[in-house]
């Protein structure tokens, strides 16, 4: 806010920021200290990099048309989908992966439906953002989901041939 008129930050605003960046922190310390490998770790910390960049960028300017687009807020369902696949594997390496990868594919379902069924007017609507760079800059987004998968995987796999060698 010292080098330009373009962010205004109220007081609630790095209240938010603060709740959220502690949030994501305790989250991962949580997680993570369960992990015996390495890949489940880093896997936790991509998932929760992705949780909270979502919410970050849709509090920031919305992740379809401008922060006012009421389609942002089906963004939350990709949570809910990361979340509660979480909770049911009981964090396990395999169910974690697959709660991943079905939050990589909530947010493609999500931003479908944003971008084509739900679409934005009025003063939600940003007519100078490209449908190529919305499409891109969300399918980064469902990347990093589906790369947190990707590690549960190996961690996974890990696992496994761990336990074929002890056997």
């Amino acid at each position: 806010m010292r080098f330009s008129t373009e962010v205004n930050w109220t007081g609630f605003d790095f209240v938010v920021a603060g709740g959220l960046l502690f949030g994501a922190g305790l989250t991962f310390v949580l997680v993570a200290r369960q992990a015996n490998s390495a890949a489940y770790r880093l896997g936790v910390a991509v998932g929760v990099a992705a949780g909270l960049l979502l919410v970050w960028a849709n509090l920031a300017v919305g992740l379809v048309g401008s922060e006012d687009n009421p389609a942002n807020v089906l963004y939350l369902g990709v949570l809910a989908v990361a979340l509660i696949g979480a909770f049911v594997a009981r964090f396990r390496p395999l169910g974690m992966s697959n709660a991943m990868f079905g939050a990589a594919l909530t947010y493609v379902a999500v931003t479908v439906v944003a971008l084509f069924v739900w679409t934005p007017a009025g003063a939600a609507a940003e007519p100078q953002v490209g449908l190529v760079n919305v499409l891109g800059a969300n399918a980064v987004f469902a990347g990093i989901w589906a790369a947190a998968g990707w590690l549960f995987r190996r961690a996974d796999a890990a696992n496994a041939h761990s336990g074929q060698q002890l056997a």
